[in-house]
């Protein structure tokens, strides 16, 4: 066969599975259809929430300096409790906003301005005082044992209404206490698992094309679906053989979608301001929020932003100077407050959810009452939702006079993950995962829906 003979018959060959390709999502679809980890699923119930705006604060926040105010604890400023320890006031001072009247510390303007959106839970508490352990707990549910985190859970609950974008996706400019394990999908299907975003020129690797042409791709990607097709006759029944064709799948829509959701060059000059954003930055978290209100548009179920890393020195882990927290704080307050009121204004409050949280809280006293830090707490700490279906402009429930425990309905992480669901139609005990013999779930064996915090 002569050499021009070889590239003519090569190119045919090409031809005709890129043809036969284009049956999918027709004939590789149809195969995959029946157990597609990632096709749209109803939820139990009719739903309040259809996505989730997940914010968490890495390091633990201090709840007595943030949104849980205590008088009294500056009242009796050195006053000595438990064991011979010193009780230490806040040095922020707290205000009331909006017409609920929450209190709100000085660190939060912002944040305060949005008060009478949010429902404050003032009763969270924590299984673990270690950071690797609450951070699990308060993502996976458990503070012992690697678990699939909430993002996973919801993604595997619901699947996704955008086949281009990963389902569950994190945006983490350092990686936290317990790593990739934050988002990870451990004995769930891997397309579960939640895909990583760090702000700069290519957020997520290998999204921008690497073959010369789009044409060229398209061959490539012809060539390997006539191979998955093939492969996966016989097999449809093996959910991890479908779901890592589907990852491919995924990867090549990533390529086709993503560039445009993150490219902030369309939106206003109006929204960059509203956020605190330079135009072609890409630092901060003003940055992840923007970006989070956009993947929210465009169908992804489940977004996790996460602020800061593991390293003590930049994270809200207090111990040295809580007065650290002012910096932490300036990053985050605007964004925040933007996204609330940018999805508000676009009518996306009513159906997505946002939570903001830390693993737990800090310690309102210390050995040394002119300590200028304070210690890991996770007898109670403070966290809060807003929009879909939560009742806005309230608090719920109350630590002691200090700080210190839980004093009135105390919401464990498995209570708020249950509540999470709940507002995403989903019955906790009914959302299950076969694994090892034994069926789990994100709560465990545990966990009540707070029906307080329901509008």
């Amino acid at each position: 066969m002569k050499p021009s003979d070889f590239h003519s018959t090569r190119r045919q060959v090409i031809r005709s599975l890129f043809g036969s390709s284009l049956l999918m999502p027709g004939m590789l679809s149809s195969l995959m259809a029946a157990d597609d980890p990632m096709a749209p699923k109803a939820p139990h119930f009719p739903a309040k929430a259809k996505r989730v705006i997940f914010l968490y604060m890495t390091g633990g926040v201090s709840q007595v300096d943030s949104f849980d105010p205590k008088p009294q604890l500056t009242l009796d400023h050195g006053k000595k409790i438990l064991k011979n320890r010193s009780l230490v006031r806040s040095p922020f001072a707290f205000k009331h906003y909006g017409q609920s009247g929450i209190e709100v510390s000085e660190l939060f303007p912002h944040v305060g301005e949005c008060v009478d959106d949010l429902c404050v839970i003032r009763s969270m508490k924590n299984d673990d005082n270690d950071h690797f352990g609450a951070t699990m707990g308060i993502h996976a549910g458990s503070t012992n044992f690697s678990r699939p985190s909430i993002g996973s859970w919801v993604s595997y609950g619901l699947g996704t209404v955008n086949q281009n974008l990963p389902s569950f996706m994190v945006l983490a400019p350092y990686l936290p206490y317990a790593g990739g394990q934050v988002w990870g999908s451990d004995f769930l299907p891997a397309v579960h698992q939640g895909t990583r975003i760090v702000p700069g020129g290519e957020p997520i690797p290998n999204m921008t094309r690497r073959a010369r042409s789009a044409a060229l791709q398209k061959m490539e990607l012809g060539l390997i679906a006539e191979f998955d097709r093939k492969h996966l006759i016989g097999r449809v029944s093996d959910a991890s053989l479908v779901g890592r064709v589907k990852s491919f799948e995924t990867a090549f829509g990533m390529q086709q979608e993503a560039p445009e959701v993150f490219d902030l060059s369309k939106e206003t000059d109006a929204t960059h301001k509203l956020y605190g954003l330079e135009r072609g930055s890409t630092k901060g978290f003003a940055w992840q929020c923007l970006v989070a209100r956009r993947l929210a548009e465009r169908g992804v179920r489940f977004v996790e932003l996460i602020d800061s890393g593991s390293d003590l020195n930049k994270n809200w882990d207090a111990h040295f100077d809580i007065h650290t927290h002012e910096t932490l704080a300036r990053n985050v307050d605007q964004p925040i407050a933007a996204l609330l009121k940018d999805l508000k204004s676009r009518g996306m409050l009513e159906d997505t959810l946002v939570v903001w949280t830390t693993e737990f809280g800090r310690t309102p006293f210390n050995e040394n009452p002119e300590k200028k830090g304070r210690e890991h707490h996770n007898r109670v700490f403070s966290s809060w939702l807003a929009g879909a279906g939560v009742k806005a402009g309230t608090t719920y429930g109350e630590s002691d006079q200090y700080g210190i425990e839980v004093a009135t309905d105390m919401v464990h992480f498995h209570d708020f993950h249950a509540t999470i669901l709940h507002l995403l139609g989903m019955d906790h005990t009914r959302l299950t995962y076969r694994f090892s013999g034994r069926d789990f779930r994100l709560t465990d064996v545990a966990g009540q829906v707070v029906k307080g915090v329901l509008a």
